[in-house]
C-alpha cells in the first residue's frame, strides 16, 4: 500500500493561518451583529418620532464631517424617525461679504443686517447652501425638500425687539426671531418620508426677509414640532467637567443638574448660552436635546442608537423624576 505524501510544513502552517484568519472574520462580523442588536432597541423606540437636526458653525466647513452627518440623517429617515434639519452658514456669509468688500458688524453677538448683509445672507444661507444640503440628502439616496422663499418659506416671524443694559432699543437692522411655523407642511413632508431642509430666517407680516439665529430657530421648529428630540452639532464633545480633559464628558443632566454646573462654573463662556438656549427648548415641551460634536464620523448615529452615546443629553428634571419612580433610568445618552 502506497504511502501518503507527508504534509509539507508549509501548507500546514497555511492551514491555520486561514482557520484563524476565518476566526477572525466570524468574530468581526459577530461583532456587527451585536451592534445591530444593541441599535434595535432605539429603533423601535424612535420610529415615527420627529427629531430636530441643527447644523451649523465648523460642521458646515469640513466636507467628510457633513458627508457622515447627512449619511446618518438618511440612515435615520429610513429606519422610519422623522428627521428636520435648520441650518446656519455664518462662516460662509462672512466669506462672502469679504469678497464683497463688506466688514461683517456683530451687535450682543448677533450679525447687524443691513440691506446688502440681508442680499448676501439670503443668497449664501436661504438659496445655495439650503439647495446644496437638500441635494447632498438626496445624493446619499433620501428624500429632502429646500424649503426656501424660492420654494416655500416655513418660517415666519418679526424683527428681533433687543434691549441694551439701560433698557433702550438696539438697531440690529433685517433681524428676526420666529413667532410661528407652517407645520402642515413640515408634516405632510415628513410623513412623506422627506427630509425638509430649513434655512434660519424667517418672513414678517409685511414681506420682509429677516435674519435670525440659527440655535433660536432650531429652538423654535423643535417646540412646534413637539419634538422627541433636539440634536445641536458642535464643535466640541458635550459638557466636560475639566474642560481640558475629553474623558470627563458629563453623558446626561437633568435641567437642575446644567443649572447648578452653570453656576459652579463648570459649565462656561460660550457653553453658557448654548445650554441655556437647550434649558429654554425643555421648557417648551421639547423631551431630550442632544449636544455632540458634529466632527466625530457617525455621530447621529453613535449618539442615538448605542447605549454608551457620544455627547451630553439634557433631559427635563420631570421626566429625570419620572423615570427613576419606574426604575427605568437607561445607561448613556442613547435614550
Amino acid at each position: 500500500m502506497p504511502l501518503r505524501d507527508p504534509i509539507d510544513p508549509k501548507d500546514a502552517v497555511s492551514t491555520t493561518d486561514s482557520h484563524a484568519h476565518h476566526f477572525a472574520e466570524a468574530h468581526e462580523a459577530i461583532g456587527k451583529a451585536d451592534i445591530l442588536i444593541e441599535a434595535l432597541s432605539w429603533i423601535r423606540r424612535f420610529r415615527d418620532t420627529t427629531t430636530v437636526i441643527k447644523l451649523g458653525g465648523s460642521v458646515l466647513e469640513h466636507e467628510d464631517a457633513l458627508r457622515h452627518l447627512l449619511v446618518d440623517v438618511v440612515f435615520m429617515s429610513t429606519l422610519g424617525m422623522r428627521i428636520v434639519v435648520v441650518h446656519g452658514g455664518g462662516k460662509a456669509i462672512s466669506r462672502a461679504m469679504d469678497a464683497a468688500g463688506i466688514a461683517p458688524h456683530f451687535v450682543q453677538g448677533r450679525r447687524y443686517t443691513d440691506p446688502a448683509t440681508l442680499e448676501i445672507v439670503e443668497k449664501v444661507l436661504a438659496t445655495e447652501l439650503n439647495e446644496e444640503l437638500a441635494a447632498k440628502i438626496e445624493e446619499y439616496g433620501g428624500r429632502a425638500v429646500s424649503l426656501n422663499f424660492r420654494s416655500t418659506p416655513v418660517l415666519f416671524g418679526e424683527r428681533l425687539d433687543l434691549r441694551d443694559d439701560a433698557g433702550n432699543s438696539v438697531d440690529l437692522g433685517a433681524v428676526g426671531r420666529v413667532t410661528s411655523i407652517d407645520r402642515l407642511t413640515i408634516d405632510n413632508l415628513m410623513y412623506a418620508g422627506q427630509v425638509p431642509v430649513i434655512p434660519s430666517m424667517c418672513l414678517a407680516e409685511n414681506g420682509e426677509k429677516l435674519n435670525v439665529n440659527a440655535d433660536t430657530a432650531a429652538t423654535a421648529v423643535a417646540a412646534a414640532l413637539s419634538a422627541e428630540k433636539l440634536v445641536v452639532l458642535s464643535d466640541i464633545p458635550g459638557v466636560l467637567r475639566d474642560i481640558n480633559d475629553p474623558t470627563s464628558l458629563v453623558h446626561s443632566l437633568s435641567a437642575a443638574e446644567a443649572r447648578a454646573l452653570i453656576a459652579d462654573g463648570t459649565i462656561a463662556s460660550g457653553m453658557i448660552p448654548k445650554i441655556e438656549g437647550c434649558l429654554e427648548t425643555l421648557e417648551q415641551g421639547v423631551k431630550k436635546i442632544h449636544v455632540i460634536d458634529g466632527r466625530l464620523r457617525h455621530s447621529l448615529l453613535l449618539e442615538i442608537y448605542t447605549n454608551s452615546g457620544v455627547g451630553t443629553e439634557l433631559v427635563r428634571d420631570d421626566a429625570r423624576s419620572s423615570a427613576a419612580s419606574h426604575q427605568t433610568t437607561t445607561v448613556g445618552t442613547g435614550a
